[in-house]
């Protein structure tokens, strides 16, 4: 059955989460990223979102040379949600892509945020809550389970899941039930950390992780959340994989991205 999105109650033990000195309320976590990936973590959740929407002019759900384009240029122009779509942020976290979608649906569409920890949506909320743009409001947080979502059948335009499915355990039932939930012809965009099948970029992306990433997040009391990236990589599943178990799940196409010089992957799947 369906259930109605509510939002959570913002919790006020969150206020010390946010960075003091930053008057857009990020939080800290956000700002390392900003670090790590000089910034380019934001244009890959842009792209993530904008892959999962409608592409006026071309069927719904088609990766077309529009598509190759973009993926080349990383540039938004012709790519639009559609104002009043409802669409699902899987995984969403501390809400980085949900607020993204809620400025391509607009004050008519509809977007909820589900995640299995409780404390990121509140952090998700307290985000929301800060923040001025009228759209906003049209965000809804549920904590739900990925292998079991609480919707109907057909019932979004397009999921986003960021960095989220490599921690699923049930890989196979979490594509099956974004499967159920969206409508016929709608889109899946899944971006994460890739796993490269080539030695350079592998051993690379290991290196850094090693001698970069894990001691600037050090510095920022979040050591153990940052290392245990290197071995969910080494379990999580290449583009070609990941490509097969879109289709195995039942979706008609499937096709994996590599974005940062091979380090991220975005998953595009069409119902």
């Amino acid at each position: 059955m369906s259930v109605p999105p509510t939002p959570l109650p913002l919790s006020a033990a969150l206020a010390n989460t946010y960075c003091a000195d930053d008057s857009a309320a990020v939080p800290c976590p956000l700002q390392l990223n900003d670090v790590l990936s000089l910034g380019q973590h934001r244009t890959w959740k842009r792209i993530c979102v904008s892959w999962s929407m409608y592409i006026p002019g071309a069927s719904r759900g088609n990766v077309n040379s529009e598509d190759n384009w973009l993926m080349g240029t990383f540039c938004f122009l012709n790519i639009r949600a559609k104002r009043g779509d409802r669409v699902l942020d899987l995984c969403c976290g501390s809400g980085d892509l949900a607020f993204l979608l809620s400025q391509k649906v607009g004050l008519d569409g509809e977007v909820v945020g589900v995640d299995f920890s409780g404390q990121q949506l509140q952090t998700a909320a307290s985000r929301q809550d800060q923040r001025w743009k009228a759209c906003y409001k049209n965000i809804k947080w549920i904590e739900g389970d990925a292998l079991d979502l609480p919707f109907t059948d057909h019932y979004f335009d397009a999921v986003t899941v960021g960095y989220g499915l490599r921690n699923v355990v049930d890989k196979p039932k979490a594509m099956q039930e974004i499967l159920r939930v969206l409508k016929p012809g709608s889109r899946a965009s899944v971006l994460d950390f890739n796993k490269s099948s080539s030695f350079f970029t592998a051993s690379l992306q290991s290196w850094a992780i090693d001698n970069v990433v894990v001691p600037l997040a050090s510095s920022y009391g979040l050591t153990e959340e940052y290392k245990y990236l290197k071995s969910s990589i080494s379990q999580y599943l290449t583009g070609e994989e990941l490509e097969k178990l879109a289709t195995e799940a039942g979706f008609s196409s499937a096709k994996h991205y590599e974005l940062g010089g091979g380090l991220m992957g975005n998953l595009v799947a069409t119902r």
